[in-house]
């Protein structure tokens, strides 16, 4: 198919061959206990043979579990049992897991079984859209370099999820569209949490003689895991989404700078966003990680060279084509526009 080529060059790219630790899955997903039961959960970039998500959900089933009442995983052109496959065998495959039997509570993927697709398994194929509209909630970390086609068929067909992507993606126009629009928000995990991942033999080996330690991989009990800024987005609610953030300080013209190219104030730290003000502020990216949409509406984002009003959201200033919010002419690091809903309201009273 046409579809192939993209799909296998993303593949081959090392950022797609990071893979997930299930305990950071985990970590992040017992944080949403009443999502899951008697619902059917999707995989769509999963090889159950080495796929964390798998091992997780394979133990979900029943009260003790999450209560989910399906696990369907798929994967692209890849039945290796190995523990890094390169993603390049002739046929797919795809398994359909129901819960464990009585008699045998921890089968292995031999007695469960997996079964060949027609298709290649790219999640944009026609036989992985039909298992997209029969599943619930689609849980996976997707190819990075596909993440801006990924999240935008899970929105066409109005999918739940909680996916991993690449915290860059914030900053791309159809992510950030979805998050203004409260249709995507970040997972319970702290942004400032590191993920790490499993990474292939010969790439730990490059990573160790290229890149340095603490930045591009941390070693942990003697392995090689690989660093990469990413994050956990999703559309289901968790509690920390409605936590209202503390403010104590007061807005004075001295502390919180106006910009030179939008009629909007400087904070430069969340923690810092003033109590009493009404106007348009801009923040740090990491405010998402605090975002509750009762409390906060989002504006826009300062974050590239050029204007875009959709997602800048505020008129530009000045005769300048710099977007990015600047103070005395110094570019500031990119910024998340938004609004005190409260002291509007107030202020519109």
């Amino acid at each position: 198919m046409a579809l192939n080529n993209p799909l296998h060059a993303a593949r081959k790219n090392r950022n797609d061959e990071f893979y997930t630790q299930i305990e950071d899955i985990a970590l992040e997903l017992e944080h949403y206990p009443d999502h899951f039961r008697g619902k059917t959960v999707y995989c769509n970039c999963d090889d159950p043979s080495i796929s964390a998500f798998y091992e997780f959900f394979a133990l979900q089933f029943g009260d003790k579990g999450l209560g989910i009442r399906k696990l369907i995983t798929t994967c692209y052109k890849n039945q290796q049992r190995d523990l890094f496959s390169q993603h390049d065998c002739e046929q797919a495959i795809k398994l359909e897991y129901n819960g464990p039997p009585r008699d045998n509570p921890s089968p292995s993927l031999n007695d469960i079984g997996v079964t060949y697709l027609k298709e290649d398994g790219d999640f944009r194929s026609q036989e992985c859209i039909e298992l997209l509209k029969h599943a619930d909630i689609v849980v996976t970390n997707p190819p990075f370099s596909l993440f801006r086609e990924y999240v935008a068929q899970l929105a066409e067909y109005e999918k739940k999820f909680i996916i991993i992507g690449n915290k860059n993606a914030i900053a791309y126009k159809e992510i950030f569209s979805l998050i203004k629009e409260n249709k995507l928000w970040i997972g319970y995990s702290s942004m400032s949490k590191d993920l790490l991942f499993d990474v292939p033999h010969d790439y730990a080996k490059e990573l160790l003689a290229t890149k340095k330690e603490g930045s591009a991989y941390k070693i942990i009990d003697g392995v090689v895991k690989g660093r990469s800024q990413s994050v956990w987005f999703t559309n289901l609610e968790h509690k920390k989404r409605n936590e209202e953030l503390i403010l104590y300080k007061r807005y004075t013209p001295e502390d919180y700078p106006t910009y030179d190219n939008y009629d909007a104030i400087e904070v430069s730290r969340t923690v810092e966003i003033p109590m009493d003000y009404s106007g348009v502020m801009g923040v740090p990216v990491t405010f998402l990680d605090k975002y509750n949409p009762d409390q906060f509406e989002i504006i826009g984002l300062s974050a590239s060279a050029g204007y875009n009003k959709d997602i800048v959201g505020i008129p530009f200033v000045g005769d300048g084509r710099d977007a990015r919010a600047m103070i005395n002419n110094k570019v500031c690091y990119a910024r998340v526009l938004i609004r005190n809903k409260k002291q509007k309201d107030n202020n519109e009273n």
